[in-house]
């Protein structure tokens, strides 16, 4: 019996990168884990479409949870994000060709919506896993913040029926990305896959998140 449901998505390749791993790690994961049914679904790296998809994959899946993955390329290791802030402001232009700069994600919206996932507990579980992980409080100001502070403006106005869990985790390249750039950071795909199935668990075992330490000082 499936228990709940987890959306996962993706985004598709942007910039000059044929492939995004974050796709590339969400298609191959399994349909459920233990009690909980995996939906998964490529978003466009495009501001407004990518909320207007996930807005309809909500509608049309009802899920209990929506994971949102995306690309960070110099970083290490898997990182949850603490905070998305309603604000786009793109150095590069989306696959669309838009470059918004200091725009607002919704007119309407708060400065700033918090993660509703467990993100410690992520974190703890992917490391006992041997895959570096860490809580990352800036999740940029491109299409990732802004699928991110969009699906969990969409909960909090549109969503109130039910209560639904939201966030981004953001990856690193993979290496057939890395073997072309200068002291660039990778993971396997198969590690990044194995830190998202360990998410989706640790978000069906911990309805509140743990006390860990998660900060910075930079």
């Amino acid at each position: 019996m499936i228990y709940i449901k987890i959306l996962f998505t993706g985004f598709s390749p942007f910039g000059l990168e044929k492939i995004n791993p974050s796709w590339e790690a969400v298609k191959i994961l399994p349909d459920n884990i233990k009690d909980i049914e995996i939906i998964k679904i490529m978003i466009p790296t495009v501001f407004e479409k990518s909320i207007n998809n996930v807005d309809k994959a909500i509608q049309k899946y009802d899920p209990d949870v929506v994971i949102s993955v995306g690309q960070a390329g110099g970083r290490f290791g898997i990182n949850p994000e603490r905070i998305a802030i309603n604000i786009n402001d793109a150095s590069i232009c989306d696959n669309d060709g838009n470059q918004p700069i200091d725009t607002p994600v919704f007119k309407d919206g708060p400065t700033a919506y918090f993660t509703t996932l467990p993100i410690k507990s992520i974190v703890k579980d992917i490391l006992k896993n041997n895959i570096f992980s860490s809580v990352s409080n800036t999740s940029g100001t491109f299409v990732c913040n802004h699928i991110m502070y969009g699906v969990l403006h969409l909960i909090a106005t549109k969503y109130t029926h039910k209560t639904i869990r939201a966030g981004f985790i953001h990856v690193p390249f993979i290496p057939e990305q890395a073997i072309s750039k200068v002291n660039q950071p990778y993971l396997e795909l198969e590690k990044i896959t194995e830190a998202l199935r360990i998410a989706a668990i640790s978000c069906y075992e911990n309805k509140v998140d743990i006390k860990l330490i998660g900060g910075s000082v930079d």
